[in-house]
């Protein structure tokens, strides 16, 4: 079940005509909930870099959809193959998807014991057992501490590089076991000790941040008037991305010299829609895993 299915797709206040993007296809869950409420003359758009979401995604195409590989940054070139320009509203479904999750070769996660791939992009890019056997000490601990805010980022990064001397890491498990054992015990929680490092360097080897900065710095310009941005997202250096776009851009820089004239107020992009929504407690029941998710919604301004 997607998260928060019904409130990300009610905000984006369709259009039955209307031309919609998702930029993070995943599985299909929010596209499904969108195609429903359009005619034969609209359009949803889909992207995704997994390899297997566009095997799913392929099996709806329709003229009603298309689906692309790639990274939603490329949004402008990947809207431009179907001769599209502007769209009614964005939906971006942040992170990782539960089919990932669940699958123990693609090793996001230290539940499943399984080789450190983490790529997003099974047919690119560096795996995070390459990337771990070889990259500088001070560069992962950066890594640690900016990417997953990590308060012991130096004493892991340290273990790991001891330990790839004498054995090469390339499991799951292996790095799982690493990050526990270097942090004091007093420092254990409820959560796995090695989720803040698992984030970081799946949202570092994916460029995640990086995507949805470029995402939004051109957003505004494929957005029709009245059009909906619509972002969930499950960790706090994503949503306070979010945040902190569309608050700047929902604010207007009034000049000092006062009076000022109507037509001469400085334009804004965005308005915000409402406040962030949360899972509802039944939600989080039924998936736990949508208890970290933050949902948040602008509207883009009539020029």
């Amino acid at each position: 079940m997607p998260v928060l299915l019904h409130e990300a797709v009610d905000a984006l206040s369709i259009k039955p005509d209307g031309i919609y993007l998702d930029g993070t296809f995943g599985r299909g869950g929010h596209a499904k909930e969108v195609l429903k409420r359009l005619n034969s003359r609209g359009l949803l758009v889909a992207i995704d870099k997994d390899p297997q979401a566009i095997i799913e995604g392929k099996k709806l195409e329709s003229d009603n959809f298309k689906i692309f590989h790639g990274t939603f940054s490329d949004v402008k070139t990947i809207l431009n193959k179907i001769g599209v320009s502007h769209v009614d509203g964005v939906l971006l479904d942040l992170g990782v998807s539960s089919p990932q999750l669940d699958s123990a070769v693609r090793g996001f996660s230290f539940s499943h014991d399984g080789p450190l791939d983490m790529r997003m992009d099974t047919n690119s890019g560096s795996t995070a057992e390459a990337w771990l056997n070889s990259v500088p000490q001070s560069e992962l601990a950066r890594v640690l501490k900016v990417y997953g805010e990590e308060r012991f980022a130096p004493r892991i990064a340290r273990s790991i590089v001891t330990a790839r001397t004498m054995e090469r890491i390339s499991t799951t498990s292996q790095l799982s076991q690493l990050v526990e054992k270097a942090i004091p015990k007093r420092f254990h929680s409820t959560k796995n000790p090695a989720t803040k490092t698992f984030q970081a360097i799946r949202i570092y080897l994916n460029r995640e941040l990086e995507d949805l900065e470029a995402f939004l710095g051109q957003v505004a310009s494929i957005l029709l008037g009245g059009a909906r941005l619509v972002i969930i997202s499950f960790h706090s250096l994503e949503d306070r991305m979010v945040k902190h776009f569309i608050v700047r851009e929902s604010r207007s820089n009034v000049p000092d010299r006062l009076p000022i004239r109507q037509i001469d107020l400085p334009k804004t992009l965005f308005k915000s829609i409402g406040k962030a929504v949360r899972p509802s407690p039944a939600e989080i029941e039924k998936n736990p895993r949508s208890r970290s998710a933050i949902l948040r919604v602008a509207e883009r301004c009539v020029s």
